[in-house]
């Protein structure tokens, strides 16, 4: 069983329905966020890099970051969507891109290859409130796990 390192609270500013996570060290990113995204994509792997597809336009996002010394048990729950890549960094810091680089870090406390789990829910609220109201706040929610990749 998985014992968990770390958790955080993050938000994440949408924009065009995109938004992304890379490396902390921008000059280690082949193609850094927004070049090449995959628009329609739920959740795209670039090198250092991952980009998810939002179900809104324009909106802010919740996001809880958990960090496990080892994969962790399969997300209990109603996801709308749930998908699952590989990361590269090479600082141990992940920098959170959506319109403009966060402030905020996610410490992942070492650097190294990672495999990343990320699972969504109010993605059909999100999209009709964007388009009937313009901005939301906090409506689409992700869970975003980071385990060590073993193979």
């Amino acid at each position: 069983m998985a014992t968990l390192l770390g958790q955080q609270e993050l938000e994440a500013r949408v924009e065009f329905r995109s938004f992304g996570f890379q490396e902390s060290d921008d000059s280690v990113v082949p193609v850094p966020f927004p070049d090449d995204f995959q628009w329609g994509v739920f959740l795209y792997g670039h090198v250092r890099r991952f980009d998810v597809f939002s179900a809104g336009h324009t909106h802010t996002a919740s996001l809880a970051v958990c960090v496990w010394d080892g994969r962790p048990d399969g997300e209990d729950g109603d996801w709308d969507e749930q998908a699952e890549t590989d990361f590269e960094s090479v600082t141990g810091d992940v920098a959170v891109w959506g319109a403009g680089r966060s402030e905020d870090l996610i410490r992942l406390g070492r650097p190294g290859m990672w495999r990343v789990r990320v699972c969504c829910v109010g993605r059909a609220e999100v999209e009709r409130v964007t388009r009937s109201e313009g901005t939301a706040y906090g409506v689409e929610r992700y869970r975003i796990d980071f385990w060590p990749k073993t193979d």
